[in-house]
């Protein structure tokens, strides 16, 4: 499987990342499966976060990983800084907590990769920058990144870190999908359009994509006619994503694949490192990823297929 590198991070981490928020300790059996699954495709990196099914997420891992003795084949992602009802907490107290709280969950030390789950704009760049740097020196994790934060955001947060000698934003996790989001998924949702990947390009920063397959837009399982899934029709619903959908289907039935695999392949073929978080729940959606991961699509059908060109 590809691969790409995020800086303070020494292993690289799959193209493939496994999403493990309907995860909890109730359906071990089913925790087990997916992600030894997974690890059999040759995935290596698992994304969690604090407000996961109310902390039971990372609980789930961090059985697994001590039961099957498998804390060494698999790098940990986990995200704070929720808001909730309190109102944003992008600050040094709830980063701190929260942060001590996802650890004893996963049952580690350290992750490798942390993110801050929302932005707080009203809270300068260089604070939220100290105090993520405070846990880098400490050990307790590798690098960090932002979800869900502005193109920016992310860019004064990384001119700092390199002004004062700090370590900056090493990725950033929006949503990157084939299918570009109409309205946000949830507040304060970041989707990436033209103005952003033109950014990600020249920065190279890398994305690791939340709903990388646009929520099942892909399936074939809804036509434009079928309105039944209020979210989806919010979101997606609209020619020019019908458009894409119907270039997908095409180049698909040229390549012998499902189109839902061409939109997987449209996101781990950009020109900058990209990821994409997937969450399969049995072993034929995880091949169907896997195989998505070895397609090779060129730029000139990553353009056509994003409306770039006729």
């Amino acid at each position: 499987m590809r691969s790409i590198h995020i800086d303070n991070v020494e292993q690289a981490i799959t193209g493939l990342v496994m999403g493990t928020d309907y995860f909890t300790p109730d359906i071990m059996d089913n925790v087990t499966e997916v992600l030894e699954d997974y690890i059999k495709i040759g995935g290596n990196i698992l994304d969690t976060a604090f407000v996961y099914a109310g902390g039971k997420s990372e609980q789930a891992i961090g059985i697994w990983m001590e039961e099957n003795k498998r804390r060494d084949d698999v790098l940990l992602l986990t995200k704070g800084g929720h808001p909730n009802e309190h109102g944003p907490q992008i600050n040094k107290t709830a980063i701190d907590e929260e942060l001590k709280i996802s650890l004893d969950r996963l049952r580690t030390d350290s992750v490798e990769l942390y993110a801050l789950h929302r932005d707080d704009p009203t809270v300068p760049v260089g604070e939220i920058l100290e105090i993520l740097n405070e846990h880098v020196e400490a050990g307790k994790i590798g690098a960090f990144g932002g979800s869900n934060w502005s193109i920016e955001r992310l860019q004064e947060a990384n001119d700092y870190a390199k002004k004062h000698g700090l370590v900056g934003f090493s990725f950033s996790s929006p949503n990157l999908s084939l299918a570009k989001a109409q309205a946000p998924y949830w507040a304060g949702c970041v989707s990436v359009d033209d103005s952003i990947l033109a950014w990600h390009e020249q920065s190279n920063l890398p994305i690791l994509s939340w709903s990388a397959q646009a929520r099942g837009f892909f399936t074939g399982r809804f036509t434009p006619e079928d309105r039944s899934n209020e979210n989806l029709v919010r979101v997606f619903y609209n020619d020019a994503n019908w458009e894409r959908y119907r270039r997908a289907e095409q180049l698909a039935k040229e390549k012998g694949v499902e189109t839902i695999q061409i939109s997987l392949a449209y996101v781990l073929n950009q020109s900058f490192p990209t990821a994409a978080i997937i969450g399969p729940q049995n072993h034929k959606e995880m091949v169907s990823c896997r195989e998505a991961a070895n397609l090779v699509l060129t730029e000139d059908e990553i353009i056509w297929l994003d409306l770039r060109t006729l």
